[in-house]
């Protein structure tokens, strides 16, 4: 996976952190999360405010 995949992210975050409410997650703490989700592989410079909230956004449209 990589940054862009903001849908197989949100998807595999939700798996992940079944009692995590996403409103409630830091951008740095969801950056760490999604880099150790197993399959992800991209450059941590890829990655910013707008890809984190974006991944946030479809995170909580996943678990509603």
């Amino acid at each position: 996976m990589k940054w862009t995949d903001i849908n197989d992210i949100a998807i595999e975050l939700t798996d992940a952190y079944p009692d995590k409410d996403p409103l409630k997650v830091n951008f740095v703490d969801l950056r760490d999360w999604v880099m150790a989700l197993p399959g992800f592989n991209d450059d941590p410079k890829h990655c910013g405010e707008k890809i984190l909230e974006a991944i946030q956004q479809a995170w909580i449209d996943e678990a509603s």
